[in-house]
C-alpha cells in the first residue's frame, strides 16, 4: 500500500497518541481511584482506623468520628462528644472503642454497637496518638503536648501508669507477641520502645537518616518498621535492634503509614505533595518503590482494609489564607478549610 506524506504523518501521529493514552494505566502502577465519599460537617479530620471484622471504618473529623461501611463505602453513623479528636482505637474482642480527644485531654470509652460513650477517662495534655495492647486489654493514649503516654484498663478505665516520654509522641505501633509498643518520638528524631509488662522505655533507636517521623507501621512477621519521616522519605527499621535498613524517596506531609502483609506494600500518605508513595519489601533488607500515586492536596492520613487492599484517605478542601486575614504587616496565614468539603477517598488495587 502506497501512503502519501500527509497520511503517513497521520498515522504516525495516532500511534504516537495511542503510546501516550493507552500504556499509562498499566504503567502508573497497581493502585488507582475508585470514589469519593462525601462527609456531612465543616471542619478537618485525623486518624483513620479499620475495624476488618465489622467491616467498618472509624474516621476522626472536627469533635466527632464518622462510621464508614467497608462493604457499602457509605457513611452509616457518627459518634459524637469527642471535642478535638485525633485518633481512634479499637478492642474489637471487648466491642469498645476509645477516642483521643486533644481539646479535653480526655478518652472517651464507646461501645461500638450502639456508638455511645460510656464514660471517659482523664489523660495528660493533648492526647493524639491511640492504640489497644490486647494481651493486657490496656490502653495507650500518647500525650502530644504532655511527652507521656497514660495507660489505662479498656474495660473499666481505670489508670495503671503513666509513661514519661523523651519528646512528643506522634503514631505508635503494638507488637502483641514480643510485648513491644514502638512509638515515634518527632522531635528528638527516635523511636522509643516500651516493654508492655513494665509500662517502662526500654530502648530509645535514632532514625537517621529519616528525620521528624510522624507515621508508622509494622510488618509483624519479618519484624520491620515504616517510618514516615519529614525529610520526604520512608525508613524501614528492624523492630529487634532499631538498625535502619532501607529508606524510598516520599512526598512531602507525610503523616500516616500502613502495610499490607499479604501484598508486603508499604504505604506513606503525604498530604502536602497530595501523594500516597507506595514500596514493595521486596525483601527483609530492600525496600523498592513500586507507585506514587496523585490523590488530593491535604490527604495526609490513611487507613487500609486487609480484606480488599483498599487504601482510605481523608481530606478537606481549602483555600489560601489571605495576608489581610493574617492581620497587617503578617505573612500570609494557613489554608483555611473550605466548610462542608470534607471527604474519604477510596483506592483500589487494579486486577
Amino acid at each position: 500500500m502506497q501512503y502519501t506524506r500527509q497520511q503517513l504523518l497521520s498515522s504516525i501521529a495516532l500511534g504516537f497518541l495511542g503510546i501516550l493514552s493507552v500504556p499509562q494505566c498499566n504503567a502508573a502502577g497497581p493502585y488507582s481511584f475508585l470514589k469519593e465519599i462525601s462527609v456531612a460537617g465543616d471542619g478537618g479530620g485525623d486518624y483513620l482506623t479499620t475495624d476488618a471484622a465489622a467491616r467498618r471504618v472509624y474516621v476522626t473529623h472536627s469533635s466527632k468520628i464518622v462510621v464508614i461501611d467497608l462493604e457499602k463505602n457509605d457513611v452509616v453513623g457518627e459518634i459524637t462528644d469527642t471535642l478535638g479528636v485525633h485518633g481512634f482505637a479499637i478492642a474489637p474482642e471487648l466491642r469498645r472503642g476509645f477516642s483521643s480527644n486533644g481539646k479535653e485531654n480526655k478518652v472517651s470509652i464507646v461501645d461500638l454497637k450502639t456508638l455511645q460513650t460510656l464514660f471517659k477517662v482523664e489523660t495528660g495534655a493533648n492526647p493524639d496518638g491511640i492504640l489497644y495492647e490486647p494481651e493486657h486489654q490496656e490502653v495507650y493514649a500518647f500525650n502530644g503536648r504532655g511527652n507521656s503516654a497514660t495507660v489505662f484498663a479498656a474495660k473499666t478505665g481505670k489508670v495503671v501508669a503513666t509513661i514519661p516520654l523523651p519528646g512528643k509522641p506522634e503514631f505508635a505501633v503494638v507488637d502483641a507477641k514480643v510485648g513491644r509498643i514502638y512509638n515515634n518520638i518527632e522531635d528528638k528524631n527516635e523511636v522509643v520502645v516500651i516493654d508492655t509488662k513494665s509500662h517502662e522505655v526500654v530502648a530509645r533507636w535514632p532514625i537517621a537518616p529519616g528525620e521528624a517521623a510522624s507515621g508508622m507501621a509494622l510488618d509483624q512477621e519479618h519484624h520491620r518498621l515504616f517510618l514516615g519521616c519529614d525529610n520526604e522519605m520512608m525508613v524501614m527499621m528492624d523492630s529487634t535492634n532499631g538498625k535502619v535498613i532501607s529508606n524510598v524517596p516520599i512526598g512531602a506531609g507525610v503523616d500516616a503509614n500502613r502495610f499490607d502483609p499479604e501484598t508486603q506494600f508499604a504505604f506513606a500518605s503525604c498530604g502536602d505533595a497530595g501523594t500516597v508513595t507506595i514500596a514493595r519489601e521486596a525483601a527483609p533488607d530492600k525496600l523498592i518503590l513500586v507507585q506514587t500515586l496523585t490523590t488530593a492536596p491535604g490527604a495526609k492520613t490513611m487507613t487500609l482494609d486487609p480484606k480488599t487492599h483498599r487504601i482510605y484517605l481523608a481530606c478537606a478542601k481549602t483555600e489560601e489564607a489571605s495576608a489581610a486575614d493574617s492581620g497587617a504587616g503578617k505573612k500570609k496565614g494557613k489554608a483555611k478549610i473550605i466548610p462542608g468539603s470534607f471527604r474519604v477517598l477510596v483506592y483500589e488495587m487494579r486486577r
